[in-house]
């Protein structure tokens, strides 16, 4: 990098100079154009006069004065890729065949002589010439694909020296031309994109995949160095074809299919540093993460403006939350347990939001309580939690903060079975329209009168006090809502069914409240015998 800064300090001002010339030279090009001056052949016979000429007379000034050399070299090879552009990108006057083998010829002699001679003013001066061309003759019709040629070329060719003689500038400029040109000609040709492999998405996609596939191979060429100033483009690289993907697929194809490739690419590109290095370090991490987090996003994304899916999301975030516990619980990370725990109690909050608007899921044809696609996610959310509650002890919290967690978890994971029975009672009563036998806010309370009595019982259980109090809690409600509100009204079978149903559960809730020890319970202080006088 010392050595680069040092080298552009010195030459910048030739390069300026040279790009001044080139410019002046094709826009000569295009105002002989608009005018008819010259025939478009004999244009092309002066281009390629000039371009090689001027080569000519760079390649005999080398040995004397190496600069002035170089400078005349990298214009003549300038001038000869503008000659391309204007024969075979800016007027299909040459077939794309002639145009990729003019281009190969001319760059491999460029690449053959830079490397030999270490000539890296004429390596910039031609890259920066070649990539220039195109933007200045824009064509008025497609020629696209020729110019996807000239850029494979010119990109393999020039990434390939930097890579065997570090000069980390022409990989930058190449890239950094490259996507220009994209924006220039996707402005330029205002392209229909109607489908998903449109050719603006092909040619995005192809660009980043060779650019990923370079910027790897450089980090591997240079002593397996795969963090730093590669891993930084990598990602830009990234960047910029997921902004040109949300463009060209917007309104035609889910996003999440590019996030999906590239995040088993990063995953992939991961696993192979790993082998290469053998050590679990930085660059690993930042892919493998990178990658995951893209998967996460790819799959959060299917589904768009489908009624489920709420449903799709909870158990795609489950199975991840799911992931992470068990790997948490295997290696003891508790770091990776806390994210589980965080995306867990996430995902329970947004199921009480979209559970009474999502599709009910229903199995066999036929709506079966507790035994339906939405019922399953309910009770997973409910298992996670008390799993957790029972197993998740964290090493960096004390006995008290462990226990106090638990209980949190717990209280929690019983919500989540309260919502499990008010949202199946309410969707059994609409789907076999039991609306004229069973009245839903009494078939509610003896919901949560059931629900009451399962807190007692893992209270019993788990003999911790706080889900008596819950319970009682919960009890107290039902009794309040159904004596002063559902009994409102007429008289019916059905009340007096349900009164007697409450009675019955809450017999019970005092049975198990009875027969409950709680530590400490149930043990008398022996009596003191009475003393002699």
């Amino acid at each position: 990098m010392r050595r680069m800064n040092d080298f552009w300090r010195k030459s910048w001002i030739s390069v300026l100079g040279a790009i001044f010339i080139l410019s002046s030279i094709v826009y000569l090009f295009k105002l002989s154009l608009s005018l008819g001056w010259l025939t478009d052949s004999l244009k092309i016979g002066l281009g390629l006069a000039l371009g090689a000429g001027a080569a000519l007379v760079g390649l005999k000034l080398l040995g004397r004065l190496k600069l002035a050399g170089e400078v005349a070299t990298g214009l003549g090879a300038a001038v000869l890729y503008a000659t391309f552009a204007f024969a075979g990108i800016y007027y299909a006057l040459w077939d794309s065949m002639t145009i990729f083998i003019c281009m190969l010829a001319l760059t491999l002699t460029i690449s053959i002589l830079s490397f030999k001679m270490k000539l890296r003013l004429l390596m910039i001066m031609a890259l920066v010439g070649g990539l220039l061309s195109p933007m200045l003759l824009r064509p008025e019709t497609d020629q696209v694909f020729t110019l996807f040629l000239y850029l494979l070329v010119l990109n393999s060719a020039f990434f390939t020296v930097s890579i065997r003689l570090a000069w980390t500038e022409l990989k930058l400029i190449g890239f950094a031309g490259t996507w220009l040109l994209y924006l220039i000609y996707f402005i330029q040709m205002h392209p229909v994109l109607d489908h998903f492999w449109s050719l603006p998405f092909r040619y995005a996609f192809a660009a980043y995949l060779f650019f990923t596939l370079a910027f790897f191979f450089s980090s591997w060429k240079s002593n397996l160095k795969f963090d730093g100033l590669n891993l930084y483009i990598s990602f830009v690289n990234a960047l910029i074809f997921g902004l040109w993907a949300m463009i060209t697929l917007d309104g035609i194809a889910s996003f999440g299919y590019p996030l999906l490739v590239m995040g088993l690419l990063y995953v992939l590109l991961a696993v192979v540093v790993y082998r290469l290095t053998g050590a679990f370090s930085t660059s690993v991490i930042v892919r493998l993460i990178g990658g995951i987090l893209l998967l996460l996003l790819a799959f959060t994304q299917f589904g768009q403006g489908l009624d489920v899916k709420p449903l799709l999301s909870v158990y795609f975030w489950l199975v991840v939350a799911a992931g992470m516990l068990g790997i948490g619980q295997w290696k003891h990370w508790d770091g990776l347990r806390g994210g589980a725990l965080a995306i867990w109690l996430a995902v329970g909050c947004y199921w009480f939001y979209t559970t009474w608007d999502t599709p009910w899921g229903i199995w066999f044809g036929v709506y079966l309580p507790f035994l339906n696609w939405a019922a399953l996610a309910w009770e997973l959310l409910a298992a996670m939690g008390f799993y957790v509650s029972l197993n998740g002890r964290f090493a960096k919290l004390s006995d008290r903060d462990n226990a106090l967690l638990a209980s949190v978890l717990s209280v929690l994971s019983h919500l989540v079975v309260g919502g499990l029975l008010t949202i199946q009672v309410d969707n059994m009563i609409t789907y076999y329209q039991l609306e004229r036998f069973i009245d839903l806010d009494l078939s509610l309370s003896v919901a949560w009168g059931i629900y009451a009595l399962l807190l007692f019982v893992w209270g019993a259980y788990s003999r911790q006090n706080l889900y008596r109090t819950f319970g009682s809690v919960v009890l107290l409600g039902v009794a309040a809502k159904t004596l002063l509100l559902d009994l409102s009204g007429s008289e019916t079978v059905y009340k007096v069914i349900v009164l007697f149903v409450l009675g019955v559960i809450t017999f019970v809730i005092a049975y198990v409240n009875g027969k409950w020890k709680v530590p400490g319970e149930g043990v008398s202080k022996p009596e003191e015998a009475p003393s002699e006088r």
